[in-house]
């Protein structure tokens, strides 16, 4: 609090990195910014113009975004395609070249840009962090600003560890009551943004709070931060708890001794004041939150998963019912279908939404009953998943069900890797986005959870996972 002036986490945030203001922008000093294979041409600018990076311990990279899920033992030649095996190396070589750490393909912590940072605790609470792909939001669980840039934002931060900002209007989700059963974070954010659309939140820093945002896991925290993207925010975040600090202690970049106990007060100070002001308020009860899946080619385009697909002919606004015939047509569904009945060809679990240690448990806990009725990808989000689902026997029982066991990597989230769809394949994914040939061209993609991911393979088609748990 300043004065008698009651300031929300994102405020005391924000002037905590603000250096100056001019024309309505703020320089922010910039604590962290993590790169993958695409930051390559925010390297190229940065050499081209002979500048340097001027704090290359606050830089980090990834491979994971064009990296292949199988075949990793060749390196580099396991990349078929010409042009994006090129990306890596070249990546590799800049990152050496300027000093800045690198999580490459042969890294025992290799994985996503989004998972492994936590991991290691190079996010910690009360950061400024950029990073060169829209879903840095993810980070925001740990209570920082979180922010996607683009390649010259990128350049500039390596160039000077600070970056033009303006400042985004303050919002609070408040999201109480305990989520009845089969219900998880990705169910939450899908409803979220089926109720707000994916441009609610456009202009806004997020701030998430309420009982049900405390009693997530901070892996379910960081699945909805993960997605604020998709409501059209620029950043989403949960004030740490005691859950946060948790985590962080003990990893590779934690503080340690005095420091860490300095870092605590710091931290402890950041939560929102009461009385403290929003620009917007949007409340949820988790009480009545279904079990969710997308039907069309928008996160917005989400149901519970006893619902059926809507008819068009009664939407009254031209637009909304223009965009939803759209969607059909894509999606090649009829109205009033319901969505139980929509059978699949693929389903993958996997991304920097839900590919943690607690995301592939509950697969794998719904994967046991049954057997594979379409090819079923499960892809860890980092070498340290992967040890520890291997360690617990979830390779195991997924292999048993026929599911297929993968590397490290973003896969078929992003389609740029070999991981695709083919023409007219219906994938139920746990990833974040599902507009047109996202997951490959032509193909069509349903946004669920884990939980309900594993269902719809056991079963080859969108299933209420509450059936097979019951």
């Amino acid at each position: 609090m300043t004065g008698n002036t009651p300031q929300s986490i994102i405020e005391k945030l924000w002037n905590s990195h603000h250096i100056l203001s001019d024309e309505g922008e703020s320089l922010m000093y910039v604590d962290v910014a993590l790169a993958q294979e695409n930051t390559l041409h925010a390297f190229t600018a940065l050499e081209k113009s002979g500048r340097k990076v001027i704090r290359p311990g606050q830089i980090f990279a990834f491979t994971d975004h064009y990296v292949p899920t199988t075949g990793r033992a060749r390196g580099t030649d396991a990349i078929a395609d010409t042009g994006i095996r090129n990306m890596v190396i070249d990546m590799q070589n800049m990152a050496k070249k300027y000093g800045v750490t690198l999580f490459g393909m042969a890294h025992e912590h290799q994985g996503i840009m989004h998972i492994v940072p936590p991991e290691q605790g190079i996010i910690q609470p009360g950061l400024f962090v950029i990073g060169n792909d829209s879903h840095t939001s993810t980070h925001g669980a740990f209570g920082c600003l979180a922010y996607g840039v683009g390649a010259s934002e990128f350049a500039h931060v390596m160039a000077t560890q600070a970056l033009w900002q303006r400042k985004p209007k303050a919002m609070r989700i408040t999201i109480d009551g305990d989520p009845g059963f089969g219900v998880t974070a990705k169910d939450l954010i899908l409803a979220l943004i089926a109720q707000i659309g994916v441009d609610g939140a456009t202009g806004h820093a997020i701030e998430y709070a309420g009982s049900t945002i405390q009693a997530l896991s901070m892996e379910g925290r960081m699945t909805v931060c993960n997605m604020s993207i998709e409501a059209g925010a620029r950043v989403g975040l949960i004030a740490p708890d005691d859950k946060t600090y948790a985590w962080v202690e003990g990893r590779p970049y934690a503080p340690t001794g005095r420091a860490w106990e300095q870092a605590l007060d710091a931290w402890r100070a950041l939560g929102t004041d009461v009385g403290a002001k929003f620009d917007r308020e949007v409340k949820l009860d988790a009480t009545q939150i279904a079990p969710t899946a997308t039907w069309g080619i928008s996160p917005e385009h989400a149901l519970p998963i006893t619902g059926v697909v809507p008819d068009p002919a009664g939407i009254k606004d031209p637009q909304k019912r223009s965009e939803y015939e759209t969607a059909l047509e894509y999606m090649a569904l009829r109205p009033g279908m319901a969505l139980t009945d929509i059978r699949l060809d693929r389903v993958f679990i996997g991304s920097c939404t839900n590919a943690r240690i607690e995301d592939l448990r509950a697969a794998a806990a719904v994967a046991q009953r049954g057997k594979a009725q379409v090819t079923t990808w499960v892809v860890p989000g980092s070498m340290a998943v992967k040890r520890q689902a291997e360690a617990e026997g979830l390779d195991q029982v997924f292999i048993k069900a026929g599911f297929e066991w993968r590397d490290p990597g973003c896969s078929m989230c992003t389609a740029i890797n070999g991981d695709y769809l083919q023409p007219g394949e219906r994938c139920a994914s746990t990833s974040n986005r599902n507009f047109r040939n996202r997951q490959g061209p032509g193909g069509r993609t349903h946004l669920l959870s884990p939980a309900m991911a594993a269902a719809a393979a056991i079963t080859g088609h969108l299933t209420d996972v509450r059936d097979l748990l019951k």
